[in-house]
């Protein structure tokens, strides 16, 4: 019976170590609202930017056409956006703050009330609170 639990245990062991990554330039890191990738010095990150529709779609990514950004993306009807950069040219923190200063929420900042009220008015999404 001894036997028998050593080698479910060395099972279990063995299966979880097949799952564990083994390459040396990846990283991945999840809090509740962002979720952030590294691969060979280029991290990619997800979370979520309220807007509506396509202009806005064009907005918020437009404000990521920074140095260092190397593709944004944000999906109409999930409101997740994708983010590649640099994290050495420009911190996730400074892409929070580009697209709050074009009036649109994100999950770490209030979207800048000024631009948001000059947003087409099919662009004035259910502000955060």
């Amino acid at each position: 019976m001894n036997i028998s639990k050593y080698i479910i245990v060395i099972g279990v062991v063995l299966a979880s170590c097949n799952g564990a990554k083994d390459e040396k330039n990846t990283s991945e890191k999840t809090t509740t609202e962002v979720t952030t990738k590294v691969e060979n010095d280029i991290s990619t990150s997800s979370f979520k930017v309220w807007g509506n529709c396509e202009m806005c779609k064009e907005t918020i990514e437009g404000s990521l056409k920074v140095d260092g950004v190397e593709k944004a993306d944000w999906d109409v009807d999930s409101k997740i956006m994708t983010v590649s950069y640099n994290a050495s040219k420009i911190s996730i923190d400074q892409i929070f703050k580009n697209i709050s200063s074009v009036g649109y929420d994100n999950i770490a900042l209030r979207g800048n009330d000024s631009a948001y009220k000059e947003l087409p008015e099919c662009c004035q999404y259910d502000r955060k609170k």
